[in-house]
Formats: C-alpha cells, sequence, structure tokens
C-alpha cells in the first residue's frame, strides 16, 4: 500500500527541483553569454543579436505560455503535464548544452522556456493537490525558499561552471536534477486534475493571453534593448495591451474559458496580483541595477557581487519554510505587509551608498591600482541580508495567499495567471526605471559638463557602466557621480513600489477564518485520462 508520507515528500521534491531548475536557468545562463559569444559561431545572427535572442528568447517563451500550460494542467492532469515539461526540459538542455552554432542554441533556448512554462504553475498545483492544512503552508515554503535562493545563487553557480568547466556546462548542469525529479514524479506522485473541466479546450483563449502576456514582455525587453528606438518595441507594447483588454471579453463568451472569471470574484486572489506586479518590479529592478552599480560603478568583480548577496539566499533558505508555517497559523496578511515593507526599507539603506570617484581618476588605464570605494561590509552586506529576510517573510506567506484563494481545481491556471503577472510586472516597472535613470544620469552629466556636446557625450559613456579606460578625467569623474545618482533614484523608486506593495496588502487582504477540524475533503482524485501509479510511493513566482 502507498505509504502518503513518502508520497507527499517525493512530491514536494519533484516540485520543487522542476520549478528551481526554471528559475535557475533565468540567472545561470546570463554568466555565461560573454564566453558563449566568444566561442559559438553564429552563420545568420550576429554575436551580440545572438546572445540578446539567447537570454532574452528563453524568458519570453516562457512568460507567454504560463498561463497556457496552468491551463493544460488542470484540465488534462497536474501530474502528466509535468512530466512532459521535464521531458522537455531536460531535452531542450541537452540540445542547449550540445549547440554547434548560435542559430541551433536560440531554437533550443526558446523550446526551453516552453518547457519551462509547464514546470513553474505545475509544481504549486501538485502542492496545492497533495497538502492541506500546516503542511501546506510549509510546503510552499520549502517551495518559495528553493526557488527564491536558486535564483539568487544562480550568478554564483554560473561563474564557476563557465570559469572552471565550460558555458556548456551552465545548460548541461539541468540533467541530473530533471532525471531526479522525473524519477520521483513517475514513481510517487498521484494525479489530480479539474474534475469539472469538460468539453473543448479554450484555443481561443490562450492564444489571446500568449499574445497578451508576450507583447508585454517583448515590448520592454526590445525597447531596453534598443533605447527605444526600435518601432517593434512600441508595436509589441500596443499589440500585446490589445490582447490583454480583448482577454476578459473572450472569456465572458466563452463557455470553456481558458481562465474562469470566477477567479477574480476572489478579493485574496485580486490583491495578492496587484500586489506581485508592483513588488516582483522592484525585485527585478533591484537585481538588475545593484548588479549594474556594484561591479560597473563601484568597482568591485562578479565575485565580490555574489559574495554580498550570499546573506539574502542564506535567509531565503532558513526562514521561508518558518513564515510559511506561521502565515498558515496567523495569515497572511501581516507578513505580505511586513515583508515588503521591509525590503522597502533595505532599498533605501542601499540608495545611500556612495561613490568616490577619486580612486577611479588614478585608476583609468591602470586598474590594478584602485581600490573600491564605500564600505563592503556597511554599504552592501547588510542592505541585502535585510532584503533576503524582507522575502523570506513575504514569498511563502504570498504563495499561501494565492493558492488558497481559489478552488484546488484551479490551481493550475492561477498560479500561472500569478506567474505571469510577476513576469510582465518587472519588464514594465525595468522599462520605466531604465528610462528614468538614463534621463536622470545625462542630465546630471550635462550639469557637471557645462559646454560639452551631449551626443559626444552619449558616445563616451553610459549609466551605470564602467568608464572605457582612457575617458578623459573630468568626464570619468562626472559620469561616475552622474550614475550615482541615477542608481540612488531606482533605489528610491523600487522602495517606493516595495511600500506600495505593502500597502495594497494591509488593505486588501483578508485572513481567512479557521477551519473547523473535519475529514479532508481535497483528497487527490484519480484522473481517469492518465495511466495509475504503478509502485508505491519546494520560490518566487
Amino acid at each position: 500500500m502507498p505509504d502518503p508520507t513518502a508520497s507527499k515528500r517525493w512530491t514536494l521534491i519533484a516540485a520543487t527541483v522542476g520549478s528551481s531548475i526554471v528559475f535557475l536557468d533565468s540567472t545561470i545562463v546570463p554568466v555565461a553569454l560573454p564566453r558563449i559569444g566568444e566561442e559559438l559561431p553564429a552563420t545568420f545572427l550576429g554575436t551580440l543579436e545572438g546572445q540578446s535572442y539567447v537570454y532574452y528568447g528563453y524568458l519570453l517563451s516562457l512568460s507567454a505560455l504560463l498561463i497556457l500550460a496552468g491551463a493544460l494542467a488542470d484540465f488534462y492532469g497536474r501530474r502528466r503535464l509535468f512530466v512532459v515539461g521535464l521531458v522537455g526540459f531536460g531535452a531542450t538542455s541537452a540540445l542547449c548544452g550540445l549547440a554547434p552554432n548560435m542559430e541551433t542554441l536560440v531554437v533550443a533556448r526558446l523550446l526551453q522556456g516552453a518547457a519551462g512554462a509547464v514546470l513553474v504553475p505545475g509544481s504549486l498545483a501538485l502542492i496545492t493537490a497533495t497538502f492541506e492544512g500546516p503542511e501546506q503552508g510549509r510546503a510552499f515554503g520549502i517551495w518559495a525558499g528553493a526557488s527564491a535562493a536558486t535564483t539568487i545563487a544562480g550568478p554564483i553557480a554560473g561563474g564557476a561552471l563557465v570559469a572552471y568547466v565550460s558555458w556548456r556546462a551552465a545548460f548541461l548542469v539541468n540533467l541530473p536534477l530533471v532525471v531526479g525529479a522525473l524519477w520521483a514524479t513517475v514513481v510517487h506522485v498521484a494525479e489530480s486534475r479539474d474534475q469539472e473541466a469538460t468539453g473543448r479546450f479554450d484555443w481561443w483563449g490562450a492564444f489571446l493571453v500568449a499574445v497578451a502576456v508576450g507583447g508585454l514582455t517583448l515590448g520592454p525587453i526590445r525597447g531596453q534593448a534598443e533605447q527605444w528606438q526600435d518601432p517593434i518595441a512600441y508595436a509589441s507594447l500596443v499589440v500585446g495591451a490589445a490582447a490583454a483588454i480583448a482577454f476578459p471579453f473572450a472569456m465572458r463568451r466563452s463557455s470553456h474559458p481558458l481562465v474562469p472569471l470566477e477567479l477574480f470574484r476572489s478579493r485574496n486572489f485580486n490583491v495578492t496580483n496587484v500586489s506581485t506586479l508592483v513588488i516582483y518590479g522592484a525585485l527585478y529592478v533591484m537585481g538588475q541595477f545593484t548588479a549594474l552599480f556594484i561591479i560597473g560603478i563601484l568597482g568591485y568583480n562578479e565575485i565580490g557581487y555574489a559574495i554580498a548577496t550570499v546573506p539574502a539566499s542564506v535567509f531565503l533558505a532558513l526562514l521561508s519554510t518558518r513564515f510559511g508555517a506561521l502565515a498558515d497559523r496567523f495569515g497572511p496578511r501581516l507578513f505580505m505587509t511586513v515583508g515588503p515593507a521591509v525590503m522597502g526599507a533595505s532599498l533605501l539603506w542601499l540608495a545611500r551608498t556612495p561613490a568616490d570617484s577619486e580612486p577611479w581618476r588614478f585608476a583609468l588605464g591602470n586598474p590594478s591600482s584602485y581600490a573600491p570605494p564605500g564600505d563592503f561590509w556597511v554599504d552592501l552586506m547588510p542592505p541585502f541580508a535585510v532584503f533576503g529576510v524582507g522575502l523570506a517573510i513575504m514569498v511563502a506567506p504570498l504563495t499561501t495567499a494565492l493558492m488558497r484563494s481559489v478552488p484546488v481545481r484551479h490551481s493550475g491556471v492561477a498560479s500561472a495567471f500569478n506567474n505571469a503577472v510577476s513576469r510582465v510586472g518587472p519588464q514594465l516597472a525595468g522599462a520605466l526605471l531604465f528610462i528614468a535613470i538614463t534621463v536622470s544620469f545625462y542630465a546630471a552629466l550635462g550639469d557637471r559638463l557645462p559646454g560639452q556636446d551631449p551626443a559626444a557625450l552619449r558616445q563616451e559613456v553610459s549609466p551605470l557602466n564602467p568608464v572605457p579606460a582612457g575617458t578623459p578625467r573630468a568626464v570619468a569623474g562626472a559620469a561616475i557621480e552622474a550614475s550615482t545618482e541615477a542608481f540612488h533614484l531606482a533605489m528610491f523608486a523600487s522602495a517606493l513600489l516595495c511600500f506600495t506593495g505593502a500597502a495594497i496588502n494591509a488593505w486588501g487582504i483578508r485572513n481567512p477564518a479557521p477551519e473547523p477540524e473535519a475529514p479532508s475533503s481535497k483528497a487527490v482524485v484519480p484522473c481517469p485520462q492518465a495511466p495509475p501509479v504503478e509502485t508505491p510511493h519546494s520560490p518566487v513566482g
């Protein structure tokens, strides 16, 4: 007879590993891009263009197909789709690692993102269908902590693999993880699905939502890459917005809508998604611009940046499960309010980081003489640690609030919808902040260098990037000071987003009423469309 405890344990392991490799791949690969550009031949694509497609192609297909994948999991079976996702992710990871040229790698990355879209919502749906009560809160905590920790640890792992093995190892490292998760899923995970799902699958709704999420993701990506000089970026935003507006009307007319409109009758579901939009926007901006500032302006190398982020990973790993259990006991509202507020406070701390441009003036042309300015142990590591604590306080309770705000039968599509929001929000926030800091940088540069040709300055230096060797000292010093001001602006804006998210959660989230103890009514229902389990038997989105 199957052991329920072992089944739950292996389900959690499979779900956590399955989602973690998706998050890991979005952060581990960027570190390998320079080496890929050096070693991989490109026939039709230029090197820089190919590198951009390798990174953004994955994010684009992943984002665009999340909701479709979550709906398919609810409709056809969560275990079945999770297995498909694991097999697809393993096969495409191997293809990426063995790619003979840049074009093959780009295609493989697009397919890998599509497979990843199946795994992320599927993992949460499996946990929701398997656990309940306090166990569910702890499971969400483990999932959220592992997923978030792998996201932060990705650059460290990527740097080590690229430096000591090969850029191909950044992809091939997925294979043993996929094999382990696949074994656990096939042997120990029970099937579940939406038992009320009947009729035809809503492919028209799937098309609309893919266009909406894809367009709203591609637009900001393309805009930032092309300095908002490319009409494709604006066209993508317009098409994505039009599809997003048409989507609810299509759902209202459909007899079997892809995203049931009843989900939006849940206050907690709506509030959680709105707060996800702004908080994950802040999270993305913080990660993107702190890396640029610390490496490009303060002068630390990648290892120094990785060391600064270690406390955040440690706190996520140690505290997420605890806060998931506490949210299950006391309700998620307090933690979803305090967590973003703590994150916002840490960003204000980062916004006071100084940049002494004097060492740069004497180090130009002689990088070995440069000593990083500021105090690493005061200006960098403590705020990263505080940010990690705030993230740990928030992530698991947010997941708990989301997944408990909808019926279990819709857990796949609900998780996918929230994950799509967490992808679109960061891109939009990043695009707006990119414009703001660029304007701030060149305005500050012009104030410090009156009489200089603005067009010439744009050719010489750019915000938050290292000053090229040979740059005149006056320009170099002004560029560093202007970049510091631009970075402070980005941190203030990110802190404002975090505080806004905290206020939204404090006002909008409702703690669920305590449930009377009763026999479980949420047992996993075997899916008649899937083969039975033959043998007995972890975040952020």
